[in-house]
């Protein structure tokens, strides 16, 4: 039986998702750029919704598995199983007022003043759960609008760098929720499922890891091994390998974080490293 995971039908999050997908070697066949479904490979098969859409139809069972926001699983008050945080597409849902509306903090917000969202559920649980009755006036889309027309005084707004609500006169004065790209589930799934999901995962995952990751090789003189073990701590420590007719040197393996790359390349040279090769990882399982 094919396993169908919901996937986005549009957008940034459906092309980062799809490349994800790809490194992991579930390549996303699709018959054409409108197609509704496509072949995974092997024993999943992609169905293209709307991304607000996806925990239904997970929750419901049309299928087994879904990527979407963090978001909007918890705006749609669904169940699910989360299976693993994707590590993309980070926002956050917030809380924000015109520059001049002098607002510090969700606690400045009165009763009965008009809170703007396409988040209506989690606005209103966020205010709630404060003690605060607030009007909430659900929108479609472009929130950051709404109080400069008069229609709510302030907005619950997704924004990743906060870019368009200053843009738009507007600041932070809180956080509803965190979010990001996650894997979930229908609750109860059979054993042959569940397990089909963790080989699901495990391939995601394996991507996930090896993102931020370098494979670094370098021949290292002999008197400088125990310096360059502090420099290339590695995942269990670098793996030191003798190297033949290498005279006074050996060679030396580790996994190393990309973002300090530059600096590593650097520490290994002074310490009269030679041979230095760095290269991409596809998949790390740790």
């Amino acid at each position: 039986m094919l396993l169908k995971i919901a996937l986005p039908n549009k957008g940034r999050l459906s092309d980062e998702v799809r490349e994800l997908f790809n490194d992991a070697g579930l390549e996303v066949r699709a018959r054409g750029e409108r197609a509704l479904t496509a072949s995974l490979g092997g024993e999943f098969e992609a169905i293209f919704v709307r991304a607000q859409d996806i925990p239904e139809f997970v929750a419901d069972g049309a299928a087994h598995a879904g990527v979407t926001g963090w978001d909007l699983v918890c705006e749609s008050g669904r169940e699910l199983d989360l299976l693993m945080d994707l590590e993309f597409g980070r926002c956050r849902l917030v809380v924000a007022a015109r520059e001049e509306g002098g607002f510090a903090s969700p606690e400045d917000v009165k009763e009965g003043m008009r809170v703007a969202s396409c988040f209506p559920r989690l606005t209103q649980e966020f205010f709630a759960r404060r003690g605060q009755r607030v009007a909430v006036v659900p929108v479609s889309g472009a929130a950051e609008i709404a109080p400069h027309l008069g229609i709510a005084d302030i907005v619950v707004d997704l924004t990743s760098t906060g870019s368009t609500l200053k843009m738009n006169g507007l600041r932070e004065v809180g956080t509803v929720l965190e979010s990001s790209a996650r894997l979930v589930a229908c609750k109860g799934n059979p054993v042959d499922t569940q397990q089909k999901l963790d080989e699901l995962k495990q391939a995601l995952g394996s991507v996930l890891a090896a993102r931020d990751k370098r494979y670094l090789m370098a021949n290292v003189p002999k008197d400088s091994l125990i310096r360059v073990r502090e420099v290339l701590p590695g995942l269990n420590g670098p793996t030191v390998v003798d190297v033949l007719d290498g005279g006074d040197f050996v060679a030396v393996h580790a996994v190393v974080p990309a973002k300090t790359i530059y600096r590593t390349i650097n520490a290994l040279k002074a310490l009269g490293c030679e041979g230095i090769l760095v290269t991409r990882i596809e998949r790390l399982m740790a």
